[in-house]
Formats: structure tokens, sequence, C-alpha cells
């Protein structure tokens, strides 16, 4: 019997017989790691213990004490739901139900639920893990999957499809429940120390429109109650952020009925967005870019070269048509657009880095089952970058963008983590170049002494990438920034440059994006300050409140003559000053100017802000230049009354 390679987390190797399981890799290991697995990751996907491996692998073995245990325990509470909703509906049809970052989901068809319906089930859920039944792995004959299945065409359309190569098909068990299912679970329903059902949605088979629409119910499951608790308050006070909330609110954006996935900006968010605009265009000029702009429409023609119309347009996910007996479409990414602006010139060494930047509008043809206000949208302008550098540089390069990515996010008060995506199945070029870029993105995280997670398999087509994700203020992670190393559009493209040697050499791409999308960046800020912004990017940032109608006129004094370069409003309507104070509070204004007869005569302001903080009689020019340095520093709160 042939043998493989299996290379373990800390980079050492162990040779055993093609075949051998997950599991058997952990005994090789040692004996106490082999009876605690639970399960495997396995080039980067989380599998079950028995997976067999008929070729070289990197493996890394689950047990109770790893991250990715809790993803194990909540597969198997989508399978304790299945088994409750089926012993309280015994018609309904099970389809799929996987793990995600924040629990499970389950979509299943012929039964009509709704939200009431889930505490029952939840009563039932809990049942079964008191019963705790061993959740126990068999296989069955692809004839005998198919006759379990006679009546139930989503889980027959698995095996035709998923499961269309295996001889045998993995089903679970648990008490009277059985289910098709590839694993990996925990070993019994006890494990599951706390459950809850969140919600209900709606769903299309498979994500197609053209199908069956299902219902879906959201779960989660956690080792214990007081877990359990603590995401229910940390989910409560998401929903108290919500970006689609606060948006309408504050009156910044919204996503019309018609333009689906697209995004207004009002007023108030424009001027959000225009900071933004600005404050990385400073960072740009600070890294050498030059502004560009291309257009969003381009013949087809254009990304068949670099591999972006394969993974696109074939994928479903690119807007494109025909016209003239031309196919044209709306770009997915910027890349081939600065690449053909490269090579609109000959370029030397010396000339080298080039850098193009745009605010350049993209599109994608997302499910509309899986579009979310500003999260997830089908037209989204990126803060899109291009290097075009020698290899010498590649180090240098990298760590400047870094660098600058590391000082924007902590101006709005976000940690960051560091990821390295590497070489995926749908890789483009060979795999010495793919191991040189990623060993290069390695050796500027190490340069600047980064710690990082390595994501096996989950780079884009062309290149390893650094992903860069953010930690808001109530501990979520999104991911946001990339940084890409590519060899491989340029030699597709044929660009090139003069060497010192008077010789054609090829260039290296730099992709990078300091904020990703504005459309996703704002929605993440959105809810990372509650919609209390920091005063420099608030859409408004001072509100002067007259005692009466005589301060008017002093009011627009300080307005005019003292505060001309803020954003101020004056609350004119004739309101207790109580009342203007709560509106202001509740337009989350980072201060208000309180003004009547004493101010007026002394020529100060009383002077408060969003957290309830005051101080009167405060010289004007006092606070002007409080607020002047605030602003210029991008402090991420209110200071003033510090």
């Amino acid at each position: 019997m042939s043998q493989i390679t299996v290379t373990l987390p800390d980079g050492s190797e162990l040779e055993l017989s093609e075949g051998s399981s997950v599991e058997d890799v952990a005994y090789e290991i040692g004996p106490g790691l082999g009876r605690d697995t639970v399960a495997g990751v396995v080039n980067g996907d989380l599998v079950d213990k028995a997976t067999e491996l008929h070729e070289d692998v990197r493996i890394e073995i689950v047990t109770d004490q790893s991250e990715e245990y809790l993803d194990v325990l909540r597969h198997s509470g989508a399978h304790v739901f299945a088994q409750a909703l089926q012993r309280l509906y015994p018609d309904a049809k099970l389809t799929i139900g996987p793990w995600t970052d924040d629990g499970f989901y389950y979509d299943i068809y012929g039964v009509d639920l709704d939200e009431e319906d889930l505490e029952e089930i939840e009563e039932e859920a809990y049942d079964i893990i008191a019963e705790d039944y061993d959740i126990e792995r068999f296989e069955r004959s692809r004839d005998e999957a198919f006759e379990v299945y006679e009546d139930n065409e989503f889980k027959r359309e698995i095996l035709e499809t998923e499961a269309a190569d295996e001889e045998t098909i993995s089903f679970y068990e648990q008490g009277e429940f059985e289910d098709l299912c590839k694993g990996p679970h925990v070993e019994s329903t006890g494990e599951i120390g706390g459950f809850a059902l969140l919600n209900i949605s709606g769903a299309y088979w498979r994500g197609d429109e053209e199908n069956e629409m299902l219902t879906r119910v959201y779960g989660t499951a956690f080792e214990s109650e007081e877990e359990l608790e603590e995401f229910i308050q940390r989910r409560k006070e998401a929903e108290e952020r919500d970006h689609r909330k606060i948006g309408q609110e504050m009156d910044l954006f919204s996503i019309p009925d018609y333009s689906p996935g697209c995004v207004h900006f009002h007023p108030n968010g424009m001027t959000i967005r225009r900071e933004l605009e600005e404050y990385v265009r400073t960072k740009n000029d600070e890294l050498g870019y030059e502004e560009v702009w291309t257009p969003e429409l381009n013949k087809a023609e254009l990304w068949k070269p670099t591999g972006h119309y394969d993974n696109f347009k074939e994928a479903g996910e690119m807007f494109a048509w025909e016209q003239d007996e031309t196919e044209y479409g709306l770009k997915p990414m910027n890349c081939a657009n600065h690449a053909n602006v490269f090579d609109r010139k000959q370029h030397s060494y010396r000339d080298l880095p080039v850098r193009f930047s745009e605010f350049g509008t993209c599109y994608r043809n997302e499910q509309s089952g899986e579009l979310s206000g500003l999260l997830r949208v089908r037209g989204f302008t990126q803060d899109d970058g291009h290097a075009f550098i020698r290899e010498d540089q590649i180090r240098g390069e990298i760590v400047d963008v870094l660098g600058a990515i590391d000082d924007i996010y902590g101006h709005f008060g976000l940690e960051v983590k560091y990821k390295l995506e590497t070489k995926g199945d749908n890789a483009v070029g060979s795999d010495d170049i793919w191991e040189t870029a990623t060993d290069a993105l390695k050796d500027a995280l190490a340069s600047e002494n980064l710690e990082y997670d390595v994501e096996v398999g989950e780079a884009a087509f062309y290149g390893p990438k650094i992903g860069i994700n953010a930690v808001d203020a109530i501990g979520r992670e999104w991911t946001i920034g990339t940084v890409q190393l590519d060899f491989n559009i340029p030699e597709r493209l044929d660009l090139t440059y003069t060497g010192e040697d008077n010789e054609e050499h090829r260039p290296v791409m730099v992709h990078r994006a300091l904020l990703g999308t504005f459309e996703r960046f704002m929605g993440v800020m959105i809810e990372h300050f509650n919609g209390k912004f920091p005063t420099w990017l608030a859409p408004e940032q001072v509100r002067i409140l007259p005692v009466s109608d005589d301060n008017i006129g002093y009011a627009k004094q300080l307005q005019n003559r003292y505060l001309d370069d803020f954003r101020v409003e004056i609350e004119d309507r004739s309101w207790t000053v109580g009342k203007k104070i709560q509106q202001a509070h509740d337009d989350n204004v980072p201060y208000m100017l309180i003004v009547g007869d004493d101010e007026e005569e002394d020529q100060t302001v009383s002077v408060r802000d969003r957290k309830e903080r005051d101080e009167n009689d405060v010289e004007i020019e006092r606070f002007r230049d409080h607020l002047d340095a605030e602003v210029e520093n991008k402090e991420t709160d209110v200071s003033f009354l510090e």
C-alpha cells in the first residue's frame, strides 16, 4: 500500500498508509490525543475524524479544547433541532443544516412555521439534549440511501450531486433520528450545554430564485448556558447597533427596491463617505499612489486573459450581456483596467514602483437572499490600489501598506488581526510562483513581528493574500482590507519593464484596499460607533441651541464667524431647551452649544457633549481651537469636556 505524507501544524511530517483516517493520524501522534480526537482540519476544511486520507495533506487534530470544537458542537446542534422538529412535525422535509460563524441553520420544506413555534421546538430540543443520545456514524449503500429518501427530493438531489462519486454514503444517528451527513459531530447530544433557536427566514433551495422557497431556522449552541447567555446579550447589543436601523434613523442611506443591492447615499451619509475618501487620498499620497479613473463598462474580452471572466462570469457573479455581437460587462474588479493603464507606456526599472489608486465602482451579481444592507451589496466602490514593482521591492511595499492599514484602523479604534490566505483549488499559475509569493508575504509579516492565522486554500485565484480583520467595539471581527501579491496577472497580460541590464523583466503586482469597500466599511463603522461618530466623521459636528428666539442672532454670529470651517446647525424651532438638548442627543450630535442672554452678554457659550457632560462660560475661541485639533487629529471620541 502506498504511503502519504501528513504535515502537522508545527511543520513536522508523518508517513502513513494511504486510506488512513484523521483519527489514525491522532493515534500516531499519541494515544491520549487519539482518544480525545473529535474531528480534524484537513487542508483548511473541518472534517469528521473518520475521514480517509488519500493524498499528502496538512492536518490539525481537533479536540474539545480546539477553536473548531464549537463548530462541531453547533453542527450537532443542527441535528438536535432537526430531531426535535420531526418529533413535532413528522411531515417536515429536511434539506441541509450546516454550522455558521454564530451557530447553525437548517432549511426545511413542507411545514408552516412562525417565530411563535420556536419555543416548543426548543423545549423538545432540550429534552433530546437531556436524553444524552450517542451520535454515531454509519454507512449505507447508494441504493439504500435513495430508498431512505424516496419521498425527499432535496436529499436525493444531494445524493445525485455532492455524493455522486461515493459508493457508500455516511449517515449519523442519535436515538430514533438519522440524517444524511458528512459530519463532523460531537460524541453525544449531552455535550450541548446551551441551545437556542433564534429566528426564521425564507431561503431558496440552492440559493436559486427559480427553486422552491424553504423555511430557514437559525439557532445556536454552546458548551454552557453561561456562554449562551453572553451570546444572547451580545446579539441583543448587535441588533441595537444594526447599521440598517441607525442608517434610517440618521438618514444616511437607502437601498430602494428599484436598486437591489445598490446603495443611495443621502447627504448625511455622503458627508461621512467624503471624509473617508479624503482620508484615504491622504494615505495614498503618503504611499506614493497616483489616482486614476477607469470605466465601469468594458468589453468582456478585457477580463479573459486575467482569469476574472472564468472566475466571475462562469460562476454567475458577473453582469454581462451581448450587444452588436460583442459581449460587454460591468467590471467585477479594477485589476485589468489598472494593468492596461500601466501597459500604455514603457517603464524602466528606475520608474518602479508605479502605483495607481482608484475609488472604483464594481459590480457582482450576488443572490438576492445574500444581500444585507451595506455589508453585502451588488454595487460597491473600493478604495482600490495596484502597485507594479520589482521583486526586490516586495518586502518594502507590503510593509508600507501594512503600516498604513494599522495607522488607519487605529484612528477608528479598531484592533487589527491578520490572516494569510493560501492557494486554493481555483488558482492559476505554477506552484513555484505561488510558493514564492506566499513566502514573500510571510517574510513581510515576520519582518514587522505581526502574528497571523493561516487560512489554507482561501486566496484569490491569482495570488496569496493578507486579509485584514478589524475587531469592533463589541468584539466582532470584520474582514475589510486586503493586501495581495500577484505574479500571475503580469505574466498573463505580458506586462514588462526594462531592467538595469537593458532586458525586459516582468513586474509584480500588489493589489491592496485599505478600507475594502466604502459600503462595507461604513456599515461596520455605523455599528462600531453605534451611530456616535467621531467629530471628524459626524455629519453634523456642532448644534447651537438658542435659549430663545432673541438669541438666534448670536447663534448665527457664532456659526458664521467662529465655526464656519465646521458642520454646524442652529436649532431654531420654538422648543424648550430641554427638548432641544434631547433631540441633539437622539441625533448623535457630538457637541451642543447652549446660548442665552448671559452667554450673549459675556460672548461665551455653554458646552454640552453627547455624553451629557457640560461646562458653562466657555470662551468660543477655546472651544473652536479644541474642535479644530480634535478634527485634525481624527480623535475617536469627543474630548473637550474630559
